[in-house]
């Protein structure tokens, strides 16, 4: 979503309803070859799923530079395999599942302040948008922000792959799968961000509520106890031109650590259980690189990258289970075939796990997303491709096709294909 400074021309104290969406993801997994399987493996069978998302945005613009956004969001359905087995998954949309016992009803999603500080006169329009009030803001500013977010907002954007319900759906394509971004089980947290927006370059920080147990609802009260860190810095000497991000990333919470999980199982005969390792006071850190590169078409057309990388010793705790990543692709207008609201999506991604990881997948140790028993490594190598349809106004409908070799990083299953359908409507 676009970022909004202090939008002057906002009545005060009124809320206004700033938007709305439905997505519906109806997928289809292949047959795999399965030599064998574990309890987080891909189904040898293959799979068909749908999942439903819904959400209401909303702001309200205060006195003193502030303003307030609340988010109403309710998740229906599921992913293909239980979405595991995979890790990049196949659509983006089941993050806000949750587990099976936080029910399929309304949440909220999004509940922050927003607080700017102008650092000049020259000021810019701003269009209404999700988590964005209508008016002018200014150019060059100070801004913070408190409360219950996605850290995603702010951190890791791209032009041509960031957005699950229109572009890609591959978790490797719209997102850096080796940051491992401090969230509830639904992709939310508590925390504050501070950002300083200048022209040509922003620089921004945040601090977040890590959850008590990987992939776990509850989140830990206390940020000197159980934190995740990131800063970033974006280059983008025009806003309508090439930009590239360096960010980095540092959790400290209570994690288990992959050689002591072995160790164990050496020393006891057993499967290794990194949950079993959790401590507290444990860190993780990484980093990642993000580019984009507009060509034509006022930028509907350009390319994509990222890069990413974090230590890999330290349990995959909050989003995935990636501890390198390469990945890029394009984005082409539909003006060329006189389409100009159509956009065809072409990526490739490939997911690696440190050795250590590998080791412990291949003992038989389970994470929260992969366990097939046993593993012969290899990475996990995905390519999408989607055509993004303006059927009228509000709505579009994507058909998309997914290729993955050695799911779950194991070249003794696979490969796997995907076949969805996705309809967006947007207010």
């Amino acid at each position: 979503m676009p970022l909004a400074s202090h939008a002057d021309d906002a009545p005060l104290f009124v809320p206004q309803w700033l938007g709305a969406q439905y997505t519906f993801v109806d997928q289809n997994q292949s047959r795999v070859h399965s030599p064998y399987s574990g309890p987080l493996s891909l189904s040898p069978n293959g799979s068909t799923a749908r999942s439903h998302t819904f959400g209401g945005y909303f702001g309200v613009q205060l006195p003193a530079h502030l303003q307030f956004y609340l988010d109403v969001e309710m998740f229906k359905g599921e992913g293909v395999s239980n979405a595991t087995g995979l890790a990049g998954l196949t659509n983006g949309d089941i993050i806000r599942s949750g587990v099976a016992n936080l029910g399929k009803g309304p949440y909220i999603a999004r509940s922050y302040l927003r607080w700017t500080v102008p650092l000049g006169d020259e000021t810019q329009a701003v269009e209404r948008g999700q988590d964005q009030l209508p008016g002018n803001e200014a150019t060059k500013h100070i801004e913070v922000k408190v409360g219950l977010m996605a850290v995603n907002d702010d951190f890791d954007k791209n032009r041509y792959a960031n957005s699950t319900r229109t572009q890609f759906m591959n978790w490797s394509l719209w997102n850096n799968t080796t940051w491992d971004f401090a969230a509830d089980t639904r992709g939310y947290t508590y925390g504050v961000m501070l950002g300083w927006i200048m022209n040509g370059w922003s620089l921004r920080y945040g601090i977040y509520r890590m959850p008590y147990e990987a992939n776990g609802q509850r989140l830990i009260s206390s940020l000197s106890e159980s934190n995740g860190q990131q800063i970033e810095l974006t280059l983008q000497p025009n806003p309508d031109g090439w930009a590239l991000r360096f960010l980095g990333f540092d959790n400290k919470g209570n994690m288990g650590i992959y050689q002591q999980a072995i160790d164990i199982a050496e020393a006891t005969g057993q499967a290794p259980d990194i949950h079993a390792d959790d401590a507290p006071g444990r860190h993780k850190f990484g980093f990642g690189i993000n580019g984009e590169l507009p060509v034509a078409d006022n930028g509907d057309t350009g390319f994509f990258m990222r890069t990413g990388w974090n230590d890999g010793h330290t349990e995959s705790f909050i989003f995935t289970e990636v501890d390198r990543l390469l990945s890029g692709g394009f984005q082409l207008s539909g003006v060329h075939w006189d389409r100009p609201d159509d956009r065809l999506g072409v990526g490739i991604a490939i997911d690696g796990l440190s050795r250590i990881h590998a080791d412990y997948l291949q003992m038989g140790g389970d994470g929260f997303l992969l366990g097939d028993g046993t593993l012969r490594y290899g990475p996990e190598q995905i390519a999408e491709v989607y055509y993004n349809i303006a059927v009228i106004h509000h709505l579009t409908i994507s058909p998309d096709l997914q290729f993955i070799r050695n799911p779950g990083y194991n070249r003794d299953r696979g490969p796997a294909r995907f076949a969805g359908l996705r309809a967006h409507v947007e207010f």
